[in-house]
């Protein structure tokens, strides 16, 4: 019934605490370096978690204009920043190229949040002719794909994925399935987020999944330490131009990774916490594999969810066991959210990016952090320092509230 295309990476965008753009948040997570402090947007004294990895170094203006900024969230700046510095660096030529064909899918997994925020209270002190006329298209979720597609004139699939922290990883799923069913050949695809706020972060601190380790910063996200003690939050976003194998190699693209596989499952057991031993997590890999046609053997890396949560990171570490056996000793495993916090629905769009970039230059971001390893935590998780290794097959997970997992098999071409 389908002729299924295989679908390829020719561009990659990126915006994080560790910097504005792709070079200065790799270079970043090559180093080590954390970009988590105390929060500075607000007055967290309140809270008892008050820290976050911010994106300090953005600035809207370097790719919108200061009219059009400002009549946006910081979620929509931060993607559709994001989505045009992945299209600048595809090459595409848009002039050369069938508008028709070319799609967008960025999600989040909040959105607007700080919009909601402010207009709530300038209606409630002053009223509701306070409330701007940009107030529902500045943040309602779908208006990152809807805007980058108005800008550069894409007439193809323009929608939006929101699945809480899985976001990124299921719309560049998502649009990989577009292409390889013919909906389109290229798609700019990812998650933003831009959730450090006040509600935001009382909310998941009532909820008790946050760091507060406020004293350090720096130290307190640390995947698969026996002394972790949450997630703390990040925002940004990253995006990937994806393209049917066949169109980027008739205009020359230059390829970073082959999109091989993407496999989603449900946990069907609570809101907020893992299923019993990784059990949902563990399907998700596997149907990502099965999609790729990899065996569990042949996979060199993969770049975990790693969220420094106690039940999160001993279910990931289970779930890898079920998955890949005696191998699992075998593999290099390592989260970048020990250095960015967790960006919610950008975490799989900046993952992505990261996964593709140790593809194409054959080296792995550490774990920082993990000073003391949790003892049913065991594999190598890359400690302290990054890693050059020969990598083939990496994944990317991604697992989020209410259940919802995605996984990410990319391979060298």
């Amino acid at each position: 019934m389908f002729n299924l295309r295989q679908v390829v990476v020719t561009g990659v965008g990126c915006i994080s605490p560790l910097g504005p753009d792709v070079k200065s948040t790799w270079d970043g997570l090559l180093a080590g370096r954390s970009g988590i402090s105390a929060i500075s947007r607000f007055d967290a004294s309140g809270i008892a978690s008050q820290i976050a990895g911010q994106a300090d170094a953005f600035d809207p203006q370097t790719r919108l204009a200061a009219k059009d900024a400002r009549r946006m969230d910081r979620f929509i700046q931060l993607g559709l920043c994001a989505g045009l510095e992945a299209y600048d660096d595809s090459g595409l030529d848009l002039e050369r190229t069938d508008r028709d064909r070319i799609g967008v899918l960025i999600g989040a997994g909040i959105g607007g949040l700080e919009t909601i925020e402010n207009t709530t209270h300038a209606m409630v002190e002053k009223g509701p002719r306070k409330v701007s006329p940009f107030y529902i298209p500045s943040s309602i979720i779908n208006m990152v794909s809807g805007n980058l597609s108005i800008m550069l004139g894409l007439r193809g699939p323009n929608l939006a994925v929101v699945t809480a922290c899985t976001t990124g990883t299921h719309s560049i799923g998502e649009a990989a399935r577009m292409i390889a069913l013919g909906d389109a050949d290229v798609m700019i695809a990812g998650g933003t987020e831009a959730a450090i706020t006040p509600t935001s972060i009382a909310g998941f601190t009532a909820a008790k999944a946050l760091s507060r380790r406020n004293e350090a910063p720096e130290a307190a996200s640390r995947p698969w330490d026996q002394d972790r003690d949450g997630f703390v939050i990040g925002e940004g976003a990253g995006t990937l131009v994806l393209e049917s194998i066949e169109h980027a190699e008739a205009r020359g693209a230059r390829i970073y990774a082959k999109l091989s596989g993407y496999g989603v499952s449900g946990d069907a057991h609570h809101m907020t916490q893992p299923a019993p031993g990784g059990e949902g997590a563990g399907r998700c890999m596997g149907n990502a594999l099965r999609n790729a046609g990899v065996d569990p053997s042949g996979v060199d890396y993969v770049n975990a969810h790693g969220t420094s949560t106690q039940l999160g990171d001993l279910a990931e570490t289970l779930a890898l066991k079920s998955v890949f056996a005696d191998h699992v000793y075998k593999l290099l495993v390592s989260s970048n959210k020990s250095m960015i916090g967790h960006l919610l629905g950008a975490a799989g769009g900046v993952e992505a990016v990261a996964t593709v970039l140790s593809l194409y230059h054959q080296a792995i971001p550490p774990t920082i952090n993990l000073d003391s390893p949790d003892p049913e935590c065991d594999l190598d998780y890359v400690p302290g320092e990054a890693r050059d290794a020969a990598i083939g097959v990496a994944l990317s997970n991604s697992f989020g509230f209410g259940g919802t997992n995605g996984t990410l098999v990319f391979t060298q071409l």
